[in-house]
């Protein structure tokens, strides 16, 4: 049994290496309803990718600034130090020496996102994006559907329903706003599941 050990130790670090000198990229999406750990998901991948010593770059929108402007931040306070960007774009320059870039609140960005998760992954970068899938209305929340087309791993987050505990796979709007784009916390939105979830009048 230690002979085959033996032999098959030499393999799997001829196989890393081959995979490391092809600068294999690729996307991970995480996905879910508001509250359901999405972004402390994506806080535990980059410290691990930190404590494996990898050069991790971390970005979110600059319209959110619910809990800090320099952090990353989760509803249960777990916080990674993260750049604000306008656009897409800006993550192409800042991020072309790091080996894991994350992305948090995707859903704010616009469209061009996607090309840009492609060719970071096309460069040979690990690629983790977090994000809304379906908006206030349970309706797809754009970019994240597009992305989860292009991802090779997708997490799918259930938060719990405040109404009957059951597994929530929507985000309630509380409050009488029809914008898509709302910044807020438990003081606007609550976890539903499909039977508790109640569409606004628009939809």
């Amino acid at each position: 049994m230690s002979d085959i050990n033996l032999h098959r130790i030499p393999m799997g670090i001829e196989e890393v290496a081959a995979v490391m000198e092809k600068r294999v990229g690729w996307i991970e999406v995480i996905c879910g309803s508001m509250f359901s750990g999405k972004t402390e998901e994506l806080i535990r991948r980059l410290r691990r990718a930190q404590i494996a010593r990898q050069v991790v770059a971390i970005f979110k929108p600059t319209i959110d600034v619910r809990y800090s402007e320099d952090h990353i931040v989760s509803h249960n306070q777990q916080k990674i130090m993260s750049q604000t960007v306008k656009s897409p774009a800006e993550i192409l320059t800042l991020a072309q020496d790091a080996q894991v870039i994350g992305i948090d609140e995707a859903q704010f960005f616009d469209s061009t996102l996607v090309e840009v998760c492609k060719k970071l992954a096309d460069a040979g970068k690990r690629v983790i994006v977090a994000g809304l899938d379906k908006d206030y209305r349970g309706l797809p929340f754009e970019p994240i559907p597009q992305l989860l087309c292009e991802a090779e791993y997708i997490t799918k987050t259930l938060a719990i329903c405040v109404k009957c505990g059951n597994p929530a796979n929507y985000t309630q709007r509380i409050t009488k706003s029809s914008e898509r784009v709302l910044l807020g916390a438990t003081d606007i939105y609550e976890a539903r599941c499909r039977a508790c979830f109640e569409p606004p009048d628009e939809v």
